[in-house]
């Protein structure tokens, strides 16, 4: 059985295809009768990442970590990340970059703009030590709520909640981009009313290949108070709006060949990688002769 603060629980499928399993909760070793809540688990499912008011940590609230030797084994008893990387106040909503080497979170330390802030700490590889934690700076950062990051696969897009003005209410889901990872992140967008609500709609979790968004809300429709929900993430193929997706819209894709035409440059991620190159017909092509409502 779980506690009443906060437990985390694994589910599983047979394929990406088959349905979700019945989840398990990962046991009294990694949960505590504390707030154990907003796992992040690394590319190699080794490492899992997660906040906690438990005993044992620098202030309210703790980043923790928890690991194990392969996948076939129980997860280790979790130990906190210490001093350099936790505070006084609350250090909360980890996750982890593909390569390991980056951690956001969310802390209401001073330094900040708001209510909390995001905070970046990274390494030189994955047996080294985190380094001193890094504000993101005032173009991602508000004097509202900033909750949650989840960064892409390829690190150029990081997807977060937040209560600040310009969204359908309630906390909304936004996203900041940027071309590469040497990049300043760019202004937020609010991801708009197909996927935001009047209610709650926060804890983005994106897949590694891009196609699918995981997120947790309130709205109507759901079994409980709050809910996981999931939308697929589609790239624009139909370049030409005519309709069908054919050799009219590869031609679009030649004559931007080489160039970072944010329109054409649809792969390997439905966001693309940065340049109109082969990737983006491979895209195209796994969408050949399929029909779209015309364009208004």
């Amino acid at each position: 059985m779980g506690n009443q603060a906060g437990d985390h629980a694994v589910t599983t499928q047979v394929t990406k295809d088959s349905p979700w399993g019945k989840p398990v909760n990962l046991g009294a070793l990694v949960n505590s009768g504390a707030e154990d809540r907003a796992p992040s688990i690394s590319a190699d499912a080794l490492e899992l990442y997660f906040h906690s008011d438990r005993p044992g940590g620098q202030g309210s609230v703790d980043i923790w970590m928890t690991t194990r030797e392969t996948t076939e084994d129980d997860w280790s008893a979790p130990v906190n990340l210490g001093p350099i990387f936790n505070s006084s106040v609350f250090d909360r909503n980890p996750d982890i970059s593909a390569d390991g080497l980056t951690l956001y979170f969310v802390s209401n330390r001073p330094g900040g703009y708001g209510d909390t802030d995001f905070w970046v700490t990274t390494r030189t590889t994955k047996n080294a030590d985190w380094g001193t934690p890094v504000h993101l700076g005032s173009t991602v950062n508000s004097s509202y709520a900033e909750r949650q990051p989840t960064i892409s696969a390829d690190g150029l897009w990081l997807f977060f909640h937040s209560n600040r003005p310009g969204g359908s209410g309630g906390d909304d889901i936004w996203l900041t981009t940027r071309a590469t990872k040497d990049d300043d992140w760019g202004a937020p967008v609010n991801l708009g009313p197909v996927i935001n609500t009047s209610v709650f709609d926060g804890h983005p979790s994106i897949l590694p290949d891009g196609s699918t968004l995981y997120f947790v809300s309130n709205r109507p429709g759901g079994v409980g108070n709050y809910d996981l929900w999931q939308v697929p993430i589609i790239p624009i193929v139909d370049l030409n709006g005519d309709g069908i997706v054919d050799s009219a819209d590869m031609c679009v894709i030649i004559d931007h060949w080489g160039t970072d035409e944010p329109m054409c440059d649809i792969g390997p991620m439905p966001w693309g990688d940065g340049i109109v190159d082969v990737q983006d017909l491979v895209v195209l092509a796994d969408h050949l002769f399929e029909e779209f409502p015309p364009v208004e």
